[in-house]
């Protein structure tokens, strides 16, 4: 299997993280890259670099004033007298639908759902070419490869259209699903993170050609909170496109592989050409988050599971943090999926 990275993508390395009002280091760092790539030879896979797309792929799911401000907002902070080397919000607007600020720390509140998504100088370089290794991935498949993996790393799945949240900051996830409607006339993303996918969720919430499974703890309790709740449907045109699995804390194997089962049997029903998944490693036992208690050999069976959907799959690593198993579970559902992967006639 193919797997797409630039060594770009460890260049960000956010310092600020706040946990139930408690700074703790960043969870996202690049160690994180390193830890994966080992997984990724560990299973017989090829890396590559991916190219340069430009703009427009990200364009396609993300607003240009967020892309705009992506790109600019580091330059113009730093220019505030006493500014934090990051930029961090310390304000966020009660309602979305007003006047644009012009002020760098309006628009920080305004394009930054929480403090776990600090922009350094070095993110936007980074945070592009995570997007460009998806559409790199997203490319090969449609070329004809069966599976590929890209080592996203920053992730992206809580980012919405125009708002960074949750350490992502553009979703890679739904780079590639976009790029693969190209040559595809439906789409369906399986995320499988820890934590649900409410950037993805909200760019195709009203979509009918792009199907959104996510399987993750239930977010009464946990973050995101605010989404990811069952009742969850879709809206308008997207109505019966969204399908929220969310499991009970500390549910381990069985409980995950019975809910992929539910979330598999919805792809099935939608008929896909293509399938992303939004790969996220934190379900771990072992992982800092460690709230839904997979294993190892559990990461392998939803790999093997997976598969056996037969369909042209673009893997996007989405969580999954510093723990001694990191390379191990990536490994482990690489070398799953391959089982169960044919190639393409």
């Amino acid at each position: 299997m193919q797997v797409f990275f630039a060594d770009e993508q460890k260049r960000h390395d956010p310092g600020t993280f706040l946990s139930s009002g408690s700074r703790r280091p960043n969870p996202e760092q690049p160690e994180r890259a390193e830890r994966l790539l080992a997984g990724a030879r560990a299973a017989g896979c090829t890396i590559v670099r991916p190219g340069n797309y430009g703009l427009a792929p990200l364009a396609a799911v993300h607003t240009p004033e967020y892309l705009l401000f992506l790109q600019t907002i580091h330059a113009r902070w730093r220019q505030i007298p006493g500014a934090s080397d990051e930029v961090i919000p310390n304000i966020h607007p009660f309602r979305r639908d007003g006047v644009y600020p012009q002020s760098p720390v309006g628009q920080a509140g305004y394009h930054m759902a929480d403090t776990a998504c600090p922009i350094s100088a070095e993110t936007w370089d980074s945070v592009c070419w995570s997007a460009w290794s998806a559409v790199a991935a997203a490319d090969a498949v449609i070329g004809g490869q069966a599976g590929v993996y890209a080592l996203c790393r920053p992730p992206g799945h809580h980012a919405f259209a125009d708002v960074a949240g949750g350490v992502c900051y553009v979703n890679n996830t739904a780079v590639a699903a976009q790029r693969l409607r190209q040559a595809a006339a439906r789409v369906a993303i399986l995320d499988v993170d820890l934590h649900h996918g409410n950037g993805t969720q909200g760019i195709f919430y009203a979509r009918s050609d792009v199907l959104t499974v996510s399987i993750h703890a239930d977010p009464i309790g946990f973050y995101p909170f605010y989404w990811g709740h069952s009742g969850e449907r879709g809206e308008g045109p997207g109505l019966g496109y969204n399908f929220n699995l969310p499991l009970p804390r500390k549910s381990g194997d069985e409980t995950f592989l019975e809910a992929l089962d539910s979330g598999m049997r919805r792809i099935r029903a939608f008929v896909p050409d293509a399938l992303v998944v939004a790969l996220g490693l934190d379900a771990f036992e072992g992982d800092p988050f460690g709230e839904l208690s997979v294993t190892t050999a559990g990461f392998r069976r939803i790999g093997e599971a997976i598969s056996r959907l037969g369909l042209p799959s673009v893997i996007v690593q989405e969580g999954g943090y510093l723990c001694d198993a990191l390379g191990d579970n990536l490994a482990a559902f690489l070398t799953g999926f391959a089982s169960g992967a044919a190639p393409r006639a």
